[in-house]
């Protein structure tokens, strides 16, 4: 008799154990969403054509985070109703002013995906600076800053010298200023961060930096965007570091 109890028990938990891994099956596939490449340039700030936009802004449904990760498309005429709402309510503020000029300007403006955008763009520009990438570096800079970016590129090749630029992480990601400028939205980020910086002459000697050494590095970058255009992503128009 014990023996059979055993067995009924032996078949109970087999089916017990099926029903979780079937489950568990299910949940992890929901979340192949956050298991993608670095998203690319044209992605990092919303993606997708114009018309993509246009149907996101007219589905209400698209007010949850799907999509990209990047960005939550809202419908139009509706202000957000997740945290990013305390940014628009501080209106008194020069910052909370300028969020919502832009807002204003661009409905599907939110500062939450905005910052998320900026961060993702903040790791590819230095990555691809430090690896001499000037394709992925043209589609998120602006002419000028490109020029600059490329022209020490070039300079680094010539003198045969290698960078090794490394991202430990990003402590914070803030917002300090956001305006209208004419038909052009400005938001300037601070990024505090860890990284490790060493610059190798052509026989391999670091010449400067210290790839064993990580340091805290404050860069003060602004993004641009014309709002007349249906194009979501901004591109990197000035930065400076305040280390």
């Amino acid at each position: 008799m014990d023996g059979g109890f055993g067995i009924f028990d032996i078949i109970i938990f087999a089916g017990v154990a099926l029903f979780l891994i079937m489950r568990l099956g299910s949940v992890l596939g929901k979340r192949t969403g956050h298991q993608k490449p670095p998203p690319d340039a044209a992605d990092l700030f919303g993606g997708g054509t114009g018309s993509d936009r246009s149907k996101a802004a007219n589905d209400a449904d698209d007010v949850d985070s799907g999509g990209d990760g990047n960005v939550v498309h809202l419908p139009h005429n509706q202000r957000p109703d997740t945290g990013d709402q305390a940014a628009f309510a501080e209106s008194d503020t020069p910052l909370g002013a300028g969020l919502m000029a832009i807002r204003d300007a661009d409905a599907h403006f939110d500062p939450n995906g905005f910052v998320n955008g900026a961060k993702a763009a903040f790791e590819m520009i230095l990555t691809a600076y430090a690896d001499g990438d000037e394709k992925t570096l043209q589609g998120l800079l602006a002419p000028d800053v490109f020029e600059n970016f490329s022209a020490a590129i070039r300079s680094r090749i010539n003198a045969g010298q290698r960078l090794e630029e490394v991202l430990v992480g990003i402590d914070s990601a803030d917002i300090l200023e956001a305006k209208m400028d004419g038909k052009n939205a400005l938001v300037t980020m601070k990024f505090v961060s860890q990284q490790a910086h060493a610059l190798y002459d052509v026989d391999g000697n670091v010449v400067e930096g210290d790839p064993n050494t990580i340091t805290t590095v404050t860069d003060i970058w602004t993004f641009q965007r014309d709002t007349r255009k249906s194009d979501p992503n901004w591109a990197l128009v000035a930065t400076r570091s305040s280390n």
